[in-house]
């Protein structure tokens, strides 16, 4: 369009005009329909300026600290790769090998093929790359953030993708060193604490869960200690462990084979964790129940804030796609109430921000993370 005449910009201004113009009295009417005017106009619009602001801001990194982390790392993926091939007693294309996951803990080599693999990836996906992406007149890096691309309504980052650093493991801390704030400022990180757990308690209304988390103890060792009936000082790091593995499974809907699998125990320990867990928060088990039942009957669930997730295949033949459509039925209120939820703060802290005149920006967002210079 830059080349063309001002007559036919001025035209295509225009037609454009009038679409949008068509556009906006379609779906107005479309969103007093469905109910959804509040998350559009309280929620989602103010975030516009917000996350125009965060992309223009961008995030320092530091460069050498990166390459230091890039030299190391590449020496532990020789060594890893060294071992690999002394186990096998052979040399091949570790790159090639499918289905480890579940067969982690059979054998010695699939643990250090994983290793391999995630090192790799962090080495070609960020170490490496990260530099490469800096914007060379702000010396920053700027993602883009999707605002409407997720079903959750989860925001998420592209070119590059910043939301997917590993938070849990040494690995990933060490590359999020390298994100630093301006000069004479710090680096500020904030979370919501167990947020999901917590919308869950609110959805199901379930008291034990409830008083769990008002009493101020950690859920998960509180849960541990409920299931495995001790007090709650003699709960262990291993049932704490399960603990946490059932209630972050149990609200993705997990089979037991699922959690059996992802704790590597016997299906039968992982029915009796499963028992134990719905015999503790008997609320929670209802609340599962009543959304699959929800979205059969309507076709869809709602967040608090009444986004919607349809789920045209929660009344499917099929099996597989159906128990598909009934775990995102238990799961899309939940995930999606704590996208809302840190939307809504992500607008009033940008608010602040501006009319208290504070020199602090935000800088990114990662799910139920906010990170400040």
């Amino acid at each position: 369009m830059r080349d063309l005449p001002p007559e036919e910009v001025y035209k295509y201004a225009c037609e454009d005009a009038d679409v949008t113009l068509k556009l906006k009295n379609v779906l107005e009417e479309e969103l007093k329909k469905q109910g959804v005017e509040h998350l559009f106009y309280e929620i989602e619009m103010p975030l516009v300026r917000v996350l125009a602001n965060l992309e223009s801001n961008g995030v320092r990194i530091d460069t050498e600290a990166l390459k230091q982390t890039s030299e190391h790392f590449t020496v532990r993926l020789q060594e890893i790769e060294k071992e690999i091939y002394e186990l096998a007693e052979e040399t091949f294309n570790i790159a090639s090998e499918e289905v480890l996951e579940s067969l982690r803990n059979k054998h010695e080599i699939i643990g250090k093929i994983l290793e391999y693999r995630g090192l790799k990836k962090l080495l070609g996906t960020y170490i490496d790359a990260l530099p490469l992406l800096i914007n060379p007149r702000t010396g920053r890096i700027h993602t883009s953030f999707n605002q409407a691309v997720t079903a959750t309504g989860r925001l998420s980052s592209s070119n590059p993708n910043l939301q997917n650093i590993p938070i849990r493991d040494e690995d990933g801390k060490e590359i999020r060193k390298a994100f630093i704030p301006d000069d004479g400022c710090e680096f500020f990180s904030a979370d919501y604490s167990q947020i999901e757990l917590r919308i869950m308690a609110h959805l199901s209304e379930d008291k034990n869960m409830i008083d769990a988390f008002l009493s101020g103890y950690d859920i998960h060792a509180a849960t541990a200690a409920k299931i495995y009936k001790v007090d709650i000082k003699d709960v262990t790091s291993d049932m704490r462990r399960k603990a946490k593995t059932a209630n972050f499974g149990i609200i993705y809907g997990i089979s037991i084979f699922g959690l059996a699998e992802r704790m590597n125990v016997d299906r039968k320990e992982a029915k009796e964790l499963i028992d134990g867990y719905f015999e503790t928060y008997p609320q929670v088990r209802e609340y599962m129940d009543k959304s699959i039942q929800i979205a059969r009957e309507q076709g869809y669930v709602e967040t608090i804030f009444h986004r919607k997730r349809f789920l045209p295949d929660i009344n499917s033949r099929n099996a597989t796609v159906r128990g598909y459509a009934e775990r995102n039925a238990i799961n899309a209120p939940i995930q999606g109430s704590a996208a809302d939820i840190i939307k809504v703060a992500m607008a009033r802290i940008y608010k602040r921000f501006q009319s208290n005149n504070l020199k602090a920006k935000m800088i990114l967002q990662v799910h139920d993370e906010l990170n400040f210079s």
